[in-house]
């Protein structure tokens, strides 16, 4: 596969805060690291600014190792089989709900794990010897603004502090002074921080959508900057759930859909290698079995016309079938036959991360369908089985 960013560029990297969805972001990292993709400068918030100090330690083995092996009780002073059932959703003992209950009336839970863990894992002398710039957003209480700190133009003593600071999800963590000073999230002013880097007058800059809670600034994007977004389709969960392995699979996706940004690939739910024309798609919409063809006549309550088949098809069934679809109006051939070649995937349960050529993903989901002969299908299936009726 060939990128479609360009490897001789120099990216800007913005990392937004959230908490426990950050292992999105290493995982984004190991698929530009990989692809070779070279990152001048990071702008992070609460957990993007922990994550983009490990970037800029570029140590990815180690950053993967911490994520993967992440629990509540390395971040906060709980109980992680409380906290499990918690996100389980499963009842909890009196006792454990009195613990909670005091963390709030004491201000906030304690996060002096937190403080531990950015003691043993930060290396200021290789952040500040870094190639990369590192800008990172906090909240200073004491001064009422939000602060936008050079991490490699500060003092090494500081560095620690400042990416404590940064991370402070009030009112959950309990807070405290840090070198006399009380801060809060920077989440709480600008949890996305494009315009630092639009400042630092970057022109390519990488965003990578956590969705964590916070505000998102408003930002105005000079016509020479392009911004290229990293995002999940589907929900991170909770921010405070540090649970390693929702965290494996929050890396996991972060790779491939940093991966999908970089080829190219195609696909909402599945990653597709493909460079197909519109026509090729037409011809894999209209160009089936007789018995497929009477059957959708048949389900969509149309005369079976053999003159009229491809028109039935293009005017009536495709159509109601974009709208089964949620596609937009302006949806094209393409759009529609991966949109359906994707969803008869899922039903099929093909193993969704993989990068796939586009008859790889036909084959394999052509390979499956036979097994779910009569179960209850949607008639678009009959559709990517193309030959055979189901």
């Amino acid at each position: 596969m060939k990128p479609v960013l360009d490897t001789e560029k120099e990216y800007g990297l913005v990392l937004e805060g959230g908490g426990a969805k950050g292992a999105y972001q290493i995982g984004a990292w190991k698929a530009l690291k990989e692809a070779g993709i070279r990152i001048k400068g990071i702008a992070g918030t609460s957990v993007g600014a922990l994550n983009g100090a490990l970037i800029c330690m570029g140590d990815l083995e180690k950053a993967e190792s911490l994520w993967e092996n992440i629990s509540y009780s390395q971040i906060m002073s709980v109980d992680d089989k409380v906290m499990e059932d918690i996100f389980k959703q499963k009842k909890i003992s009196r006792d454990a709900l009195k613990d909670m209950m005091d963390y709030i009336s004491a201000g906030g839970v304690d996060i002096t794990p937190l403080k531990e863990l950015i003691a043993e894992c930060v290396d200021e002398e290789k952040i500040q010897n870094s190639p990369m710039d590192l800008y990172i957003h906090t909240f200073s209480i004491d001064e009422m603004r939000d602060l936008n700190v050079d991490l490699k133009g500060i003092e090494p003593e500081l560095i620690k502090d400042f990416l404590l600071a940064s991370s402070y999800i009030f009112p959950i963590f309990k807070s405290e002074k840090l070198h006399g000073k009380t801060y809060i999230d920077g989440g709480a002013i600008n949890n996305v921080p494009i315009d630092t880097l639009i400042e630092k007058e970057y022109k390519d800059i990488l965003v990578v959508r956590i969705f964590g809670i916070g505000r998102e600034k408003k930002v105005k994007i000079p016509e020479d900057t392009t911004i290229y977004t990293i995002a999940p389709t589907v929900s991170l969960g909770s921010i405070l759930d540090f649970n390693p392995k929702r965290s494996k699979i929050h890396l996991k996706r972060g790779y491939f859909d940093t991966m999908r940004v970089i080829y190219g690939l195609a696909g909402k739910i599945y990653y597709i290698d493909e460079q197909e024309k519109e026509c090729y798609y037409l011809r894999q919409l209209t160009e089936l079995s007789q018995d497929i063809y009477v059957y959708l006549a048949d389900v969509y309550k149309l005369e079976v016309q053999e003159s009229r088949a491809v028109r039935n098809l293009t005017e009536i069934i495709l159509p109601v079938i974009a709208e089964e679809m949620k596609l937009s109006k302006e949806w094209s051939y393409r759009e529609l036959y991966l949109s359906i070649l994707e969803a008869t995937a899922k039903i099929c349960r093909i193993q969704k991360y993989k990068i796939y050529t586009l008859q790889e993903l036909q084959d394999r989901v052509r390979e499956k369908l036979p097994s779910l002969e009569g179960e209850e299908l949607p008639a678009f299936v009959q559709i990517i089985s193309k030959e055979k009726l189901l």
